[in-house]
């Protein structure tokens, strides 16, 4: 279930955060998906529209429509982008607002582990495509490989058992292959599969991992500044400890997104 703490609204934290990254999990999701050319795509749960970008720039689509509940991102959205293939309106995941069979292609990027009932998201996505079409999501890899994290809050649980609970690999069960599968044929639709994406994310240094920790928004970077000073050199410290530091201070990290994609 999705927090407050969840929702961005300065989006130059969030990029530097994890924006950088999942553009590039974005790129390996759609030449996953192979999507032929002049598909009409529908992203779901849009945000600020990184994914449409993606496919814009990627997928050749004939059109992308991006829908999401925030306002304040699809109006981000629709000043980001000027194609004219593309376009961005309200609305909810869990009731689409458009008919049967009207997209060839269905995605949703990073979002269906914050929607209330992601069963329902994914029946919707498969109702608004035609016969025949991909439906298909990815979400981060929060209790494994999804590193930048994982280290911080293998950390802040060490140091106070309580910070536990707001450990997206705790809250967000879901988000691994086995649920995926299951979500997605329960749903109905064929030839399920999942596979991991994963994406290097290197740090020039300690600083540059950790500085995006300070922005205070989403729950890790909230817990963070939710210490106190004391508090939160101690769980830096710990995580610089932790992070495998080349000779020259950089930081190698990987971050893995499982991606799940069925017919209609």
């Amino acid at each position: 279930m999705a927090r407050s703490t969840d929702r961005w609204s300065d989006w130059g934290s969030y990029e530097t955060y994890v924006g950088r990254w999942s553009r590039r999990v974005a790129e390996g999701f759609l030449r996953w998906l192979d999507v032929v050319p002049n598909a009409r795509w529908l992203d779901v749960g849009c945000g600020t529209g990184a994914l449409s970008e993606s496919i814009l720039a990627l997928a050749e689509p004939a059109s992308v429509q991006g829908v999401d509940p925030s306002a304040d991102d699809v109006a981000h959205a629709r000043a980001r982008g000027h194609d004219a293939r593309a376009g961005f309106g309200i609305g909810d995941a869990m009731t689409l607002p458009f008919g049967a069979g009207t997209f060839d292609v269905a995605a949703s990027g990073l979002v269906l582990n914050f929607v209330p009932e992601p069963a329902v998201a994914v029946r919707e996505m498969a109702r608004v495509t035609r016969p025949g079409a991909t439906v298909a999501a990815y979400v981060w890899d929060y209790a494994g490989e999804m590193q930048l994290l994982r280290h911080f809050w293998n950390a802040a649980a060490a140091l106070d058992p309580a910070a536990a609970e707001l450990d997206e690999g705790v809250r967000f069960s879901m988000c691994r292959p086995r649920p995926l599968l299951q979500l997605f044929e329960a749903a109905g639709l064929r030839d399920v599969e999942a596979r991991a994406i994963d994406v290097p994310t290197p740090f020039r240094d300690f600083d540059d991992y950790w500085t995006p920790f300070l922005g205070g928004q989403g729950p890790a970077p909230g817990y963070a500044m939710s210490l106190t000073d004391e508090g939160r050199a101690r769980l830096r410290g710990r995580i610089a400890a932790s992070l495998p530091t080349g000779p020259n201070g950089s930081v190698d990290l990987m971050a893995r997104a499982w991606a799940v994609r069925g017919t209609r």
